[in-house]
């Protein structure tokens, strides 16, 4: 391992990025990383989250906690593998305000001490907003954090999964602190996983959002998991064993089901979202930001997708961890996965190393001809490799679970915007 002198005798050797691996690419160097400060540990146990099992996986201590040598390693090294105007910071868990307002203190004091000349660096922190509180919002405000706040929609349908560790309603406090974000004026997201409990309410969720929460923005997010995802890591299950499409097996909430029970049914997320969409094109379009409509209508412009999900290649998203253990990607955190830690080789050189290139470009390299042959495959690229778990009707694995969802929702967007074109 190649090191450079250390900033003063008392602090470890810095692992050192290889120049020559950025200048045989060129300029634009830019990735994205997830960072897991407090690991998988979280203060609720929503039912369907993807993460909290990560503890036992990754065999994490009772208290995660980054140390103050894999935050500086991380801000340091984050900043000097990337060449464009503004790096950005994401912060998630399990619940990052875990770790407290001094760990987050200690970010910014770093980011200023690493940052280029004339760069700027932004912050965004994902949270469940139970701990925020106003000396928090005063620190949001103060450092410009983007905030995005995690609610399922009203009371009835944000608690049917969204629970503390006592198995108690959280909703009250969610409100509480999307209240709190709007009296200090820090910017926020509403963040909502779409579940077979509040998919079949798409305008109560919706208009709930709009009106009573008010964030700058709304992601959906479609909630659903392969039954095995505690243990087995996509992309590594048998695909003998993978269902048809179009089978029982292939939907949630059946004894034979491949898919979590709470999953969202592939038709019920297509009926979801156009739902959504025809109520926001009449009423709030230029008004309120829904984040698949910004994304499908910049595609269809010639601007390109603004999702990893819904681009051709995939890989400049990584996750790091609390011990500085970097993965493929946020939802690809399984020992298979990792390509390495940060406090042995430079974070730059493993989110463009071979390995992670690798991974991006399997993405639509190894798409079913199904897939291929579809004329929304420049919408879709075949969306998330972690889902496609389904086989084609000939029988090729690799049919994302709610490809018959996305299709009903491209065609209707489509269908909206031509009938616009001719009516203007």
């Amino acid at each position: 391992m190649d090191l450079v002198e250390t900033r003063d005798a008392e602090t470890a050797p810095f692992p050192k990025m290889d120049p020559d691996r950025y200048a045989a690419k060129g300029t634009g160097h830019r990735f994205h990383a997830m960072m897991k400060p407090s690991g998988a540990q979280c203060n609720l146990d929503c039912t369907y989250c993807f993460y909290l099992h990560k503890e036992g996986l990754l065999h994490q201590p009772k208290a995660p906690r980054m140390s103050d040598e894999v935050l500086e390693q991380h801000v340091r090294q984050y900043i000097e593998a990337q060449d464009g105007d503004a790096v950005i910071f994401s912060w998630q868990g399990g619940e990052p305000t875990l770790m407290g307002l001094a760990f987050f203190e200690k970010v910014v004091e770093l980011q200023r001490r690493y940052a280029k000349p004339g760069q700027k660096i932004e912050n965004d922190l994902q949270t469940n907003g139970i701990l925020l509180d106003e000396n928090w919002a005063r620190f949001l405000k103060r450092e410009n954090f983007l905030i995005g706040l995690s609610i399922d929609g009203p009371e009835h349908l944000h608690d049917r999964y969204r629970v503390n560790k006592a198995g108690r309603p959280t909703f009250q406090r969610v409100l509480a602190a999307a209240h709190l974000l709007h009296e200090h004026q820090v910017p926020f997201s509403a963040l909502c996983v779409v579940n077979n409990a509040n998919a079949g309410h798409p305008l109560e969720v919706y208009r709930f959002l709009r009106d009573e929460i008010r964030p700058r923005l709304i992601q959906f997010i479609p909630g659903m998991e392969k039954k095995d995802f505690f243990q087995t890591a996509p992309q590594h299950w048998d695909p003998d064993l993978l269902p048809y499409e179009h089978t029982r097996a292939a939907r949630p909430g059946h004894r034979r089901s491949a898919v979590a029970d709470w999953s969202v049914d592939p038709e019920q997320w297509g009926v979801f979202l156009t739902t959504i969409f025809d109520e926001w094109q009449a009423n709030d379009f230029g008004r309120v930001f829904v984040d698949q409509f910004e994304n499908i209508l910049s595609m269809l412009l010639g601007h390109g997708s603004q999702h990893c999900v819904t681009s051709r290649y995939c890989g400049k998203a990584v996750a790091v961890e609390h011990n500085g253990d970097l993965y493929s990607c946020d939802h690809f955190v399984y020992p298979e996965f990792k390509i390495g830690n940060i406090l042995k080789t430079h974070e730059g050189n493993l989110a463009f190393g071979e390995k992670q290139m690798k991974f991006g470009i399997d993405k639509s390299k190894n798409l079913p001809k199904k897939c291929q042959q579809c004329p929304y495959l420049q919408l879709c690229w075949g969306h998330c490799p972690k889902d496609r778990f389904l086989k084609t009707t000939d029988g090729e694995a690799g049919l994302h679970y709610l490809c018959h969802g996305l299709q009903h929702f491209y065609s209707h967007v489509i269908r909206a915007c031509n009938k616009l074109v001719e009516e203007t």
